[in-house]
């Protein structure tokens, strides 16, 4: 891809200001650990709201959405919109409570809320394996997206890639902390935000794309079967159940994944707790989930379907003859060389090889553009890139600042977010308790240089996003339910979520691994299983089903927290409900008044969640349908959105906040 002087410019000059504003906040972030990793408990709702999208706003994003559309169409996006409950819930209930903890991290949760040595593992524990091990894991998907993002527009090795991709990202979060990564954030998000709409009204308008309009795209034969907002049209149990109805009813509030978090959590929570106060930690929650639902998806969603258009499947009768050409003999012995030694291939060898493996796949119109990508990486998600490498000179400068912008806020995010786990909830907490605040800066910016790294090592070794977000799907199946009652029924414990989280990972190291090697989805599809639910959708059913019924059991069979620490909790926190009568209860008869607040608004809180989720869900449909030419539907559906949030605004009064 030919870059002009002035798409240079425009990259260079993002970048550049991008370090300036995130390192101006160096000196205010080393003052100390609360500075560097919360801002100094200051920040207001629309800078944090801002923040919160953009962090969910990265360069693998619009890969994933362009993989799900190509894959299952519009409708299969509901495999995450279904987590605007989540988000909701957190917005309307959870977002005060956590402001009100005071706390450092959210890991920090474990050790007011349950006690002795096993609160102590959890915390500990938690903060290597999430803010570790899990935090690059999600770091390399991003990073995976950056390499493809190389590959497919500068024809840039991977690691060449990495290095482009990381060094402003880590100079800024290194130095800034998390005020510098906020108000970078809203610079990134702005410029990410232009970047996608001008790339979705490119695609359309423009000749160099055969497009012909917005009309013209969703009727064309290779698009209408992929545009319904709903899975219903498709008259096949299983995409129902797997895309729409299990996402809906089970996976919301049952699934742990980071940034949608039953209860709210990780880098949400960290911003929540950074918060002026309890208004400003929820009105920057419902910001964040209007934008990353209603608003954000659209542009990527366009130009996911306008590559069916520029990057069609193969044919049926292509797929058959490439798969049947590569049993062949003569070609079987040349695969065996190509995936052994492929130097030992002539050029017009190895062209036949990779082509017919992609035709196998329907790739082959991605193969034919894109021929010196690396196999490994051939997958429907580099077709947003790939759409991306085509746009006129000029506004690609834009654009790929655009992609730029969407990976630095990510990886920011997810640096500083890990960092204070470690320090706070591991390094401080179980290794120096005495670490002075300049040494407790110091570590969190070291860690975050070692985060990078290895988050980079790890992306060379994975090939797609969405099967990385199934699998993370996966290992936090069934442990959502926790974190949601956590807070509300006082007899759930440490053991509980200890069994929670250890099942939880061996369930989804069995699918991973184990029920390949035992032909698990072969014996399911000869039962017929198959045809009321997609594989996908069984792992997730039976991972959620196993883990609840271990820990709820586990919580029942072992001791209760002691009284003296759900008592300081309620005390501090104020939950509510029925689920803390009994030690209200006692404590009364011991002469302890431990309710503060009288009232408990979680009901009203679920119906403000329920009328924000409509309203939502309404301005998403309705921007669709206009989008799509439905006035009609968009104009109710738009209808819909304004009655729910006047409804919203009225029902918020009841809630109690300061």
């Amino acid at each position: 891809m030919d870059m002009t002087l002035i798409d240079i410019v425009i990259i260079v000059a993002f970048l550049l200001t991008v370090i300036v504003i995130g390192s101006a906040a160096a000196k205010r972030a080393g003052k100390s650990s609360t500075d560097f990793f919360l801002s100094g408990r200051t920040m207001p709702w629309w800078l944090l709201g801002v923040s919160m999208v953009a962090c969910t706003f990265s360069c693998d994003t619009p890969n994933l959405v362009t993989d799900i559309v190509r894959d299952k169409g519009v409708s299969g996006n509901w495999v995450w919109w279904a987590f605007l409950l989540t988000g909701m819930l957190t917005v309307f209930v959870y977002a005060k409570l956590w402001r009100r903890s005071a706390l450092d991290t959210d890991l920090g949760f474990y050790e007011i809320r349950y006690g002795g040595k096993e609160a102590a593992f959890l915390r500990g524990f938690r903060a290597l394996y999430l803010g570790i091990f899990f935090n690059i894991m999600i770091m390399a998907t991003v990073s995976l997206a950056a390499i493809k993002i190389g590959q497919v527009m500068f024809g840039l090795t991977p690691i060449v890639s990495l290095l482009c991709a990381s060094v402003g990202v880590g100079i800024y979060a290194t130095l800034g902390g998390l005020t510098g990564s906020i108000w970078a954030d809203f610079f990134q998000y702005s410029i990410a935000m232009v970047g996608a709409i001008a790339a979705a009204v490119v695609v359309v308008k423009s000749e160099a794309f055969g497009v012909g309009g917005m009309h013209e795209l969703i009727t064309h034969p290779e698009v209408k079967d992929k545009i319904s907002l709903l899975p219903f049209f498709e008259n096949k149990t299983n995409i129902i159940m797997t895309i729409f109805v299990l996402p809906i009813a089970v996976q919301w509030w049952s699934v742990w994944y980071p940034g949608a978090e039953p209860g709210g959590g990780g880098y949400i929570a960290q911003r929540m707790l950074s918060a002026k106060n309890e208004k400003n930690a929820i009105g920057a929650t419902l910001f964040f989930n209007f934008m990353h639902y209603a608003v954000r998806p659209w542009p990527w969603i366009i130009v996911a379907l306008a590559s069916l258009i520029v990057f069609p499947f193969d044919t049926a009768d292509v797929r058959e003859k490439a798969t049947l050409a590569l049993k062949e003999p003569a070609m079987v012995e040349l695969v065996k060389q190509y995936d052994g030694n492929p130097a030992a291939l002539t050029a017009e060898q190895t062209s036949r090889v990779r082509m017919l493996k992609a035709q196998s796949d329907g790739l082959g119109s991605l193969r034919e553009a894109f021929p010196n990508v690396n196999d490994k990486f051939l997958k429907n998600d580099i077709a947003y890139p790939a759409m991306i490498s085509k746009m006129p000179k000029g506004l690609l400068g834009l654009i790929v600042a655009s992609l730029i912008a969407a990976y630095m806020s990510t990886i920011a995010t997810h640096l500083n977010w890990g960092s204070s786990y470690f320090v706070n909830d591991f390094y401080k907490r179980f290794v120096n308790p005495d670490a002075s605040e300049k040494k407790l800066v110091a570590i969190g910016r070291m860690s975050m240089v070692g985060l990078l790294v290895f988050s980079c090592l790890v992306a060379l070794w994975m090939t797609s996003a969405k099967n990385s977000f199934d699998l993370l799907l996966q290992i936090g199946a069934g442990t959502g339910l926790i974190y949601i009652l956590r807070w509300f029924w006082w007899r759930i414990n440490a053991h509980s979520e200890i069994s929670a989280m250890l099942v939880s990972f061996l369930v989804a190291c069995f699918f991973q691994w184990g029920a390949p090697a035992i032909g698990l989805e072969a014996a399911m599809k000869n039962t017929g299983l198959l045809n009321f639910m997609d594989y996908s959708g069984w792992k997730l059913v039976l991972g959620i089903l196993l883990t609840t019924i271990v820990w709820i059991t586990v919580t029942l069979m072992t001791r209760p927290e002691k009284k003296e620490i759900l008592r300081a909790f309620y005390r501090k926190v104020q939950p509510g409900g029925p689920g803390w009568k009994r030690v209200i209860a006692e404590a009364k008869s011991d002469g302890e008044e431990i309710v503060t607040e009288e009232g408990w608004d979680v009901p009203a809180g679920i119906i403000c969640m329920m009328l924000g989720c409509v309203a939502v869900w309404g301005a998403l449909f309705a921007t669709g349908n206009i989008l799509y030419g439905n006035i009609l539907s968009g104009s109710i559906m738009a209808a819909v959105a304004i009655i729910s949030v006047v409804a919203l605004m009225k029902m918020v009064g009841k809630l109690r906040m300061n």
